[in-house]
């Protein structure tokens, strides 16, 4: 049986978005979270005053979740067995942005 702390979050860049690493080190003690792996950094037009997460699109194994916070915008890879539902359960809520539907 797995222990909730088996996930791993890899640190592939030397830079994050503030406040993002606190946020995914709570979500890989989450049973069902297998792999978290921040990924590009990039600029976007619009501000978000506060650091929010949105679950993307699926991908093989997972789920592709952006973080945002002011101009910045941070991919992040999730590898998971949990389901949509409950990978959003997983996420606090007070960063989540809930998918439209």
């Amino acid at each position: 049986m797995k222990r909730p702390s088996d996930g791993r979050l890899v640190w592939n860049h030397s830079t994050h978005i503030p406040g993002l690493i606190p946020v995914l080190e709570k979500l890989i003690t989450r049973p069902g979270i297998s792999t978290v792996t921040p990924g590009v950094i990039s600029r976007a037009r619009g501000r978000c005053p506060h650091l929010k997460l949105k679950i993307s699109v699926p991908i093989r194994g997972g789920y592709k979740v952006i973080a945002r916070q002011g101009k910045t915008v941070q991919e992040v890879f999730v590898l998971t067995d949990l389901s949509l539902t409950e990978l959003e359960r997983a996420i606090p809520s007070s960063v989540l942005v809930e998918m439209s539907q």
